[in-house]
């Protein structure tokens, strides 16, 4: 049993080894570099173990893995410190001008897209013979329809794409997940048997609360941060200051049954726009800045290596295969349609869009390790084994498959000029 020093030792120095390799040998983008070595090394130690069943390697690296609950790692760990510091970059001012087209498609957006995924799957799997209840498919769809902010924002540092469009795709990345879970939870507790009768206005009521909730709650922290860094020019202080309004507003959040992603979201628009105004020198500019950078660095090396390694410790069944491979053109499927609807609406009553933001935007859809974290959450039912392999194909093509090309698809459909 290793210890949690000894375990974030071993995850530092496979991040940084992978790292090197990649960027010294094989020239992927660091984070799609990383994922792919840990999935590479992970199906090196499953090849080991059928030439040498004997060994303990793969169960001593499977032990070490099983330790790591993903889960609390991912959602009550990682995203908060990394969706703080992806808003904190954004330009509000873009967003702001965006907010209609932000705020559709990362509500509609998600109810189209689990609505599609949900029945699709359900059809899919009655017509090859695999038992899956349409409680269990509507609770798969709300967990891989949200997409994932870490992934977006981490290719977007790769690819040029239009301010306007790039606005849309960061502003939904970072909004959708607040959506996305509570759509889970509600679909979970229906298909679990925990909860009554669920109708449009319990779950409109529920999404009310916790998006808005989260918002003024994100408001309120973010103000105090930015008054107290206002007060003085101390940029140790004001930087911690800054980790204490992360760490403190989503725990704040759980506490109050609110959105913890929406308000570290707001608190970090509110501190990246104000703070550099009137609240920051340039020297604490420099330093908090360049901290967070780094902060959403190393998070986001360490997150798309334990995705790759995760595959030790899920339980894939080859039965299964066929299913999981039709879940990727099921899931693009629907997210074009989630994509199409709400720009066409909005295009109708006059909001103007980039040339291609249809086929960017559905290709830009990445999911990543908060799908995955949410499948690991799932109770140990029949169902859930199929839930991951079909999260975990997906997940896998989307991040490497499409985050690879999403460039020449931005080359092929946007005009130079945009």
């Amino acid at each position: 049993m290793l210890s949690t020093f000894d375990l974030l030792a071993v995850l530092l120095s496979l991040t940084a080894v992978f790292g090197w390799l990649n960027h010294r040998y094989i020239g992927l983008p660091h984070t799609i570099g990383l994922l792919v070595m840990g999935l590479a090394a992970s199906l090196l130690l499953v090849a080991v173990e059928l030439a040498i069943p004997h060994t303990t390697l793969y169960a001593d690296v499977v032990a070490a893995i099983r330790q790591i609950d993903f889960y609390e790692a991912v959602m009550n760990g990682m995203l908060a410190f990394l969706l703080f510091a992806g808003a904190l970059h954004v330009d509000l001012g873009t967003l702001r001008s965006r907010w209609l087209v932000v705020g559709l498609t990362a509500t509609l957006g998600v109810v189209i897209s689990t609505a599609i995924i949900g029945c699709g799957l359900w059809l899919v799997a009655g017509w090859i013979g695999i038992a899956l209840p349409l409680g269990w498919a509507l609770v798969f769809g709300a967990l891989i329809s949200p997409t994932d902010p870490v992934a977006v924002l981490s290719t977007l540092k790769a690819v040029k794409v239009p301010a306007a469009l790039e606005t849309d795709m960061t502003g939904e990345s970072l909004f959708n997940d607040g959506v996305g879970v509570v759509v889970f939870a509600v679909l979970l507790a229906v298909a679990a048997g925990t909860m009554g009768t669920v109708n449009a206005g319990t779950v409109t009521r529920l999404l009310v609360v916790e998006a808005i909730g989260g918002g003024i709650l994100g408001l309120v922290t973010g103000y105090v941060a930015y008054r107290a860094m206002r007060a003085i020019d101390n940029y140790p202080v004001e930087i911690l200051i800054s980790l204490a309004l992360v760490a403190g507003t989503y725990a704040l959040a759980s506490k109050l049954h609110v959105s913890g992603p929406i308000a570290v979201v707001v608190a970090g628009l509110l501190i990246g726009s104000r703070g550099p105004l009137d609240a920051m020198s340039g020297q604490t500019q420099q330093y908090l800045f360049s901290f967070w950078t780094l902060i959403d660095e190393i998070l986001n090396s360490i997150l798309f290596l334990l995705v790759g390694l995760e595959v030790l410790v899920l339980r894939f069944d080859p039965a299964l295969g066929w299913l999981a491979l039709l879940a990727v053109p099921l899931a693009l499927m629907a997210r074009l349609a989630s994509v199409a609807a709400p720009v066409g609406l909005l295009a109708l009553l006059g909001q103007k869009f980039t040339t291609g933001t249809i086929p960017v935007l559905t290709w830009g859809g990445l999911r990543g390790g908060i799908s995955i974290a949410l499948a690991l959450s799932l109770p140990e039912v029949p169902e859930k084994p199929l839930i991951l392999a079909a999260t975990y194909a997906i997940v896998l093509f989307t991040i490497v498959a499409q985050g690879l090309t999403l460039a020449k698809v931005v080359r092929s459909t946007v005009p130079a000029q945009q």
